[in-house]
């Protein structure tokens, strides 16, 4: 089927210049203008040359905003000859999407390949996805879809089986930097014509408070070139252009979970300054605290558990410190609820243990309670020999039957509960090991 050069009227290209804002003006022509993506964009990358041979295959482009996702897709389109097709999973339904792939369709015939760009996704349901797998099997559309979501867990497994998944990484400050150069220096897209006068200090600020995303930093420069007094981003300028900036967190999606996960395994590891530090990111990005108090409860109960018992004292008092004090005041508890976590030793023997006991109960099913355990409250239930042979350990020498056996006959000698040496249960383990000791040598008297 011969190709036809495609109608530029789809094409983000064809807007008009100057209704679009600085990111938008300045989005890379080429593969050489993109920044931040050297792992799949640089030289001699299989992505690149498949991009600039034209052989372009449907994929899923993952990656935070501002990475470059949108641009990637336009330029797939641009390097292939192809029609641009852009819908967003946020403002379309089924019947969208559906009339998208009609008009796919009739290009296909006509001998213009389509380049599908679905924004946001993982927006999608089961049933919107699968619209899209006939017609990528077909090659009617070269599908892009871009998120900013683990697509493991929110692209179904026959989407993702038909498209490559690439990662895109948060744009580093020095390519931003090289961005907002460029946007300086040029007078036909960018500011060029402006003469703005920006330093290398405000630039790297202005790069850094971005926090990975070029769309955003472009969005400061503009910003500062509006507010700018004779042509010069000052001090006082760039204050008001990085005001009440924010960093990135999705307070549900991926990086939410990923940032729990540093806060939970810093604790862990007792490194009180990686959990302050996460700790903090989290409630920049406006993490529930609620939400962080119960999972610090979840750390003490877990993760340092007998070792030290006051932690989990400690969790719920810190809790309750955040309810009746609210925010900002409350969070020094948290903070230093972390810190005592971070640094109290830690024990997962208990929490071992219960999964442990848990498994065998699964296991071995209804096995019966020791006659000598059970209540006797009838003359029946005596006469049948419920609590025969039963020893009160208060009654016996050292406070304690060492040869009464509390686990049924199928589990006797079993052993769940191991402690460590760290903190309270050296002790406990001590007197635990001298405790089973004695009962061996006694049940074997």
């Amino acid at each position: 089927m011969p190709r036809k050069t495609p109608s530029p009227t789809r094409t983000l290209f064809a807007e008009p210049e100057g209704l679009k804002p600085l990111a938008e003006r300045m989005r890379p022509r080429s593969l050489d203008e993109v920044v931040g993506q050297p792992r799949l964009l640089a030289p001699d990358t299989a992505l690149r040359r498949a991009i600039e041979s034209g052989h372009v295959h449907s994929m899923i482009l993952w990656g935070p905003p501002g990475c470059g996702k949108t641009t990637l897709a336009l330029l797939l389109a641009k390097y292939a000859v192809a029609e641009f097709r852009a819908i967003s999973a946020v403002l379309s339904g089924l019947p969208e999407v559906r009339a998208a792939l009609a008009e796919a369709q009739v290009r296909y015939e006509q001998g213009v390949r389509t380049v599908l760009f679905v924004d946001e996704v993982h927006r999608f349901n089961k049933l919107q996805q699968d619209a899209f797998l006939p017609y990528i099997e077909r090659g009617v559309i070269v599908f892009v879809g871009a998120t900013t979501e683990n697509p493991s867990f929110e692209l179904n497994s026959a989407l993702l089986s038909r498209c490559r998944v690439h990662v895109l990484d948060a744009v580093p400050a020095e390519a931003i930097v090289a961005a907002l150069r460029r946007a300086l220096t040029d007078a036909e897209r960018g500011l060029g014509a402006v003469a703005l006068r920006v330093d290398d200090d405000a630039l790297e600020a202005m790069a850094r408070a971005a926090d990975g995303d070029v769309r955003r930093a472009l969005t400061f420069l503009e910003i500062a070139a509006e507010l700018a007094q004779d042509g010069v981003v000052d001090a006082a300028t760039l204050e008001q252009v990085l005001a009440d900036r924010t960093r990135r967190f999705d307070k549900g999606g991926e990086q939410f979970y990923d940032q729990i996960s540093a806060l939970h395994k810093s604790v862990r590891s007792s490194d009180p300054d990686a959990a302050l530090y996460w700790l903090a990111r989290m409630l920049d990005g406006g993490v529930d605290r609620a939400y962080l108090a119960r999972r610090m409860t979840r750390m003490a109960v877990e993760d340092i558990g007998l070792a030290d018992p006051r932690a989990w004292r400690m969790a719920l008092d810190a809790w309750e410190t955040y309810d009746r004090l609210g925010s900002p005041e409350g969070e020094l508890g948290l903070a230093e609820l972390a810190l005592y976590l971070a640094v109290a030793p830690k024990s997962n023997a208990a929490y071992a243990a219960f999964n442990g006991v848990r498994e065998v109960v699964r296991d071995t099913g209804t096995l019966e309670v020791p006659m000598h355990l059970r209540n006797a409250p009838t003359k029946l239930m005596k006469g049948l020999g419920y609590g025969a042979g039963y020893r009160y350990d208060h009654d016996v020498e050292g406070g304690v039957a060492l040869d009464q056996q509390c686990l049924p006959d199928a589990l006797a000698d079993s052993t769940f509960y191991e402690p460590t040496e760290r903190g309270l249960e050296g002790k406990f383990r001590e007197k635990l090991q001298a405790m089973r000791a004695a009962r061996r040598k006694a049940r074997d008297a």
